[in-house]
């Protein structure tokens, strides 16, 4: 199996050989797509696989500006923004991506939710607010989000929607369509079950450095499980017994702060 680092230049290796192979194996097509086209359509995709910090950061300032304005009404109050933003902000200086601006949001929503865009952009839902039962807990649930950003989780979503759909670049040419799959995936699409474990361990990881009791992760998703009408969004994560029992074992063998 291949890490993620060597996956970033394989995939576009990958996409190369693919055009390639229909130039090959369908010799009709090459009059009406010459191999200066293939190669450009293959260097596209390369640039999507290759995105900077900065065109990740506007590319999540976009679709948060769409968001914001089509799909989330936030939350106004003053104070609890700072809270949420000061706890955020602490959390994100002790991630393993420290180095681009990080955004929280609060989105006036009494459905218990969490979830976060490309570019450092993090939204908790009123709902959540009031459901923790600690500052901890909270911190818990942030740092799972700072978590997929660190791993550029929605990039990687975007990038195999994108290629699917046919948007072959992140810069320029397809913008509004990328901007439209990054609402996509932060309305509506669960990540994969690998992605929401590598959060989890993540989670762990940030709270232990931040100060925060990483217990706090299963004691939040305990409490979430046992209520009588759990969220909807823990449908879309791998089975919560599934979670708690792994990030015990996290807890456990790294012997982090409890």
């Amino acid at each position: 199996m291949f890490s993620r680092q060597r996956r970033h230049w394989y995939y576009p290796l990958i996409s190369l050989s693919v055009a390639a192979g229909i130039t090959i194996g369908t010799p009709q097509t090459v009059s009406a797509q010459p191999w200066f086209e293939l190669l450009f359509r293959g260097a596209q995709i390369f640039q999507l696989y290759s995105i900077s910090d900065e065109e990740e950061v506007r590319l999540g300032r976009q679709i948060n500006q769409q968001l914001v304005g089509q799909e989330v009404q936030l939350y106004r109050n003053a104070n609890a923004n700072r809270y949420v933003d000061r706890i955020g902000q602490r959390l994100a200086n002790n991630s393993t991506r420290p180095d681009i601006p990080y955004t929280f949001q609060i989105v006036r929503d009494e459905r218990v939710n969490a979830f976060a865009t490309a570019g450092g952009y993090v939204y908790v839902t009123t709902g959540l607010l009031n459901a923790v039962d600690n500052e901890a807990q909270l911190a818990a649930v942030i740092a799972h989000e700072i978590g997929h950003i660190a791993e550029r989780h929605a990039i990687e979503q975007m990038r195999e929607i994108a290629i699917a759909r046919g948007v072959a670049t992140a810069a320029g040419v397809e913008d509004n369509a990328l901007v439209g799959i990054g609402v996509e995936l932060a309305l509506n699409r669960p990540r994969s079950r690998a992605d929401e474990y590598e959060a989890d361990r993540l989670a762990v990881e940030n709270l232990a450095r931040t100060g925060y009791s990483p217990v706090a992760l299963i004691n939040f998703l305990e409490k979430l499980r046992n209520q009588p009408s759990p969220p909807a969004f823990l449908s879309t994560h791998p089975a919560t017994d599934d979670r708690i029992a792994r990030l015990q074992e996290i807890i456990n063998s790294r012997q982090v702060n409890r």
